[in-house]
């Protein structure tokens, strides 16, 4: 057994999606999931890496989407929150968004998954 310490950390602030092409997911997130653009930054000796962030409008938590550091992409998971899962499942199926069934299960919060064009899962959870 080792003593338990208190941690400093006091915020989950970027979770990070492996994609295969950055401006293509910029473009799915911003034009059809309707998020904001936070961050397009390049860095390395000749800038040759992108750091990319993208959130929904008012979110403290950011997505970052990077290529894929060793295999393939996709394969990640998020939780986002909607007050009304219904009225956004409706919005997305309209601009053309692959979306799963709403699932309404007693005991469990209503939400339904969808997934990015590279492969990672999205529940949209409503709060």
């Amino acid at each position: 057994m080792t003593a338990s310490t208190a941690t400093t950390v006091t915020n989950l602030g970027v979770a990070m999606f492996a994609v295969a092409d950055q401006d293509a997911a910029i473009a799915f997130y911003t034009e059809k999931l309707g998020w904001e653009l936070r961050g397009d930054t390049r860095f390395g000796e000749a800038g040759e890496n992108r750091w990319v962030e993208v959130a929904p409008p008012g979110s403290t938590a950011r997505l970052a989407l990077n290529p894929p550091m060793g295999g393939e992409p996709g394969g990640g998971g998020i939780g986002v929150e909607t007050p009304d899962v219904r009225a956004e499942h409706a919005r997305l199926r309209e601009l053309g968004v692959e979306v799963d069934d709403v699932m309404d299960a007693p005991g469990a919060p209503v939400l339904f998954m969808m997934r990015d064009p590279d492969g990672n899962n999205i529940a949209v959870v409503q709060v």
